[in-house]
Parts: C-alpha cells; sequence; structure tokens
C-alpha cells in the first residue's frame, strides 16, 4: 500500500469572497478557469470552478455556510482499506461527516494534526 499527492486542491470559499476569488484566478492571474456548476459537484457546494494550476487542479468551490476559506488536499492510494488502517493504527479517523461523497467513489476524508482536511482516494480500477 502507498500514499501519493493528486492533482486536486479544493479551496472552500464563503459566498461573499466567492465572485471575487474566482476573478483573481481567472483575470488577474490568467488562468484556465471552468464553470462546472451543476455537474456532479459535493454537497453543500453551490458553484464550483476548476482552475488549471499548473500540473494541479484548483477546485474553487462556493460553500454559503462558510464563514472563512479553507484549503482540502487529495492523496490516492492503491488500496484504501490498507490505508485507512494504516492511519486509524497512527491515530487519524475517518471524517466522512465533512461532505458527502458520491457512493462509487472509494474515498475517505481525514484530517492532518493541523486540521487540514484531505481527501484518501483510491482510484478506480
Amino acid at each position: 500500500m502507498t500514499f501519493h499527492g493528486s492533482v486536486n486542491i479544493a479551496m472552500k470559499i464563503p459566498r461573499a469572497q466567492y465572485a471575487a476569488t474566482v476573478a483573481f484566478y481567472r483575470d488577474v492571474l490568467g488562468l484556465p478557469t471552468r464553470d462546472v456548476t451543476g455537474t456532479d459537484i459535493a454537497a453543500g457546494v453551490t458553484r464550483s470552478m476548476r482552475v488549471e494550476f499548473g500540473a494541479n487542479v484548483l477546485w474553487l468551490d462556493e460553500v454559503p455556510a462558510y464563514s472563512r476559506s479553507d484549503v482540502w488536499l487529495e492523496l490516492g492510494t492503491d488500496d484504501l482499506p490498507a490505508a485507512m488502517e494504516r492511519l486509524a493504527a497512527a491515530g487519524v479517523v475517518a471524517r466522512d461527516e465533512l461532505e458527502p461523497l458520491p457512493d462509487a467513489m472509494r474515498a475517505h476524508w481525514i484530517a492532518n494534526p493541523a486540521g487540514v482536511v484531505h481527501l484518501v482516494a483510491e482510484a478506480p480500477e
């Protein structure tokens, strides 16, 4: 079982700062963006923009219930059950209450000791 950093970075943004944040990445920095609102985005996310962020994808997610922005990271694994066992042995518990995941997705939410949320996801076969 191995872990590896994944390409996805999600920025959860309150409604009041969402438009200005999108404009910063799209208009000020000139990064390629695509509105993915209306696709299968996470529960609680009302709008989402995909930003090409070098080798990574930055997801700008509007979350009206948030009062401040938060950054979430993704880790990949080749064996989700073994990965979760290893994390549990280190005292890291699944935090799947943070945001519902699609039923077909093999993944769990966790947080690092500093409270930064990570999605631990197994690639589909």
